[in-house]
């Protein structure tokens, strides 16, 4: 009887452990890695840097909230990949991602278009969904399924942006401009707004373009360039830089050589923290610039945490974008019930999350081509040292000044 009892004691110690086992890995669902692909060496660390911030915030918050309920409470582990600072390096970062990351659900990246066109060539083989805020219209021209882009492309941004920047200019200076020059660097976001304006905005809103000037980043000397403005005198400068250097030489050679032209930009070079380190923000004053995204109206414990977490004194474009993203892939990963890659970009094609948190305009759903439906943007102006948002007004931070006045 006693080796009876001792054997039934054996065989329940051991049910009872396995049971243990098999509820605790109930218990704790395993993680779930989403990637982040973005330059954090080169000359574009500091936007991938800015990137990283937002994903992290987005991974903690989700993460705190319980994770992915559907799949159990999992958590979202984020995987960075360094994309370096070409189009070479960025494919080849993506080909390592997607060998060395095998259980990826899906990423978001790649910063500048160029880059994201040469990985999502990489990420579409592997169906990988892809969300990414770079703005070239080519990103979701290619017929791919894996693709979902949460700016309004770069052609429609200068389509909604220039109406409104001349309607302000009227209002302000009491005239409508009829002159502009365009100077650009050859990425392929800033490629893809100016011909936007050269293909028919700057005729239909009555334009004339007096000086067209392309450039490859980095600038070594801005002084021919703005030499040609200053000759032409142009009631407005569209000015579309990546690099914060070259935001910079051109703003401090119109300074010394008195050009005085309202600055329009497209993009954030020139409305990142270290171009008020040294620039005068007397220079900035009144810059404005059209972007995808941008910290605004009712996001100001974001705006508080990246200061406070990061050091960072305001929220860019690349940091409530990666931010939102977090929160795409986890409806994703509600709606696909599963840790799939498959299935986590058919569940980005079928999201309807209603009116977007995290991005200006429309809602948190796809079209076919991956455009994010009635995506708009955000146009920012440096005021008084800081770039603040003026539109839309739903989000505006501060209203709207013109240049000099």
């Amino acid at each position: 009887m006693n080796r009876r009892s001792a054997v039934f004691s054996l065989i329940g110690m051991t049910l009872s452990a396995s049971l243990l086992a098999g509820g605790n890995a109930m218990a704790q669902a395993a993680d779930v890695s989403v990637g982040l692909i973005a330059p954090m060496s080169g000359i574009y660390a500091r936007y991938g840097q800015v990137m990283r911030m937002g994903a992290e915030m987005g991974v903690k918050d989700i993460n705190d909230q319980g994770g992915i309920k559907a799949l159990g409470g999992a958590k979202l582990k984020l995987v960075v990949v360094d994309s370096g600072d070409s189009t070479e390096k960025a494919k080849s970062a993506a080909e390592r991602m997607v060998a060395d990351y095998p259980n990826l659900v899906a990423a978001t990246g790649a910063y500048l278009s160029s880059f994201t066109l040469a990985v999502t060539e990489v990420t579409e083989r592997a169906k990988l969904p892809l969300l990414t805020l770079s703005y070239s219209d080519l990103i979701t021209a290619r017929g791919f399924k894996y693709v979902f882009q949460t700016s309004a492309p770069a052609g429609k941004q200068a389509d909604i942006a220039l109406p409104s920047i001349l309607e302000l200019a009227t209002k302000a200076s009491g005239k409508r401009p009829k002159t502009v020059a365009i100077v650009t660097d050859n990425t392929a976001a800033s490629l893809s707004t100016v011909k936007a304006l050269k293909d028919g905005l700057l005729a239909k809103n009555g334009l004339e373009l007096v000086v067209d000037e392309t450039f490859t980043p980095p600038l070594a000397d801005a002084s021919s360039l703005i030499q040609r403005v200053r000759s032409r005198r142009p009631d407005l400068l569209f000015f579309l830089p990546t690099v914060i250097s070259d935001a910079k030489l051109i703003l401090e050679k119109m300074n010394e050589t008195n050009v005085k032209v309202p600055v329009i930009s497209f993009g954030i070079a020139i409305a990142e923290p270290e171009v008020v380190k040294t620039v005068s923000p007397t220079l900035l004053n009144g810059v404005m610039s059209a972007v995808g995204n941008w910290g605004a109206k009712g996001q100001e414990a974001l705006i508080k945490r990246m200061k406070t977490d990061y050091n960072e004194p305001w929220m860019t474009q690349n940091a409530i974008s990666t931010y939102g993203d977090m929160w795409i892939m986890k409806a994703a990963l509600e709606r696909a019930g599963k840790a799939n890659r498959e299935a986590v970009g058919q569940a980005m094609h079928a999201l309807d999350e209603g009116p977007s948190p995290y991005f200006p305009g429309g809602v948190v759903k796809f079209d076919e081509a991956g455009h994010r439906e009635g995506a708009t943007l955000t146009v920012i102006q440096w005021q008084n040292g800081v770039p603040v948002t003026v539109f839309p007004e739903a989000q505006a931070i501060a209203q709207p000044i013109w240049p000099g006045k």
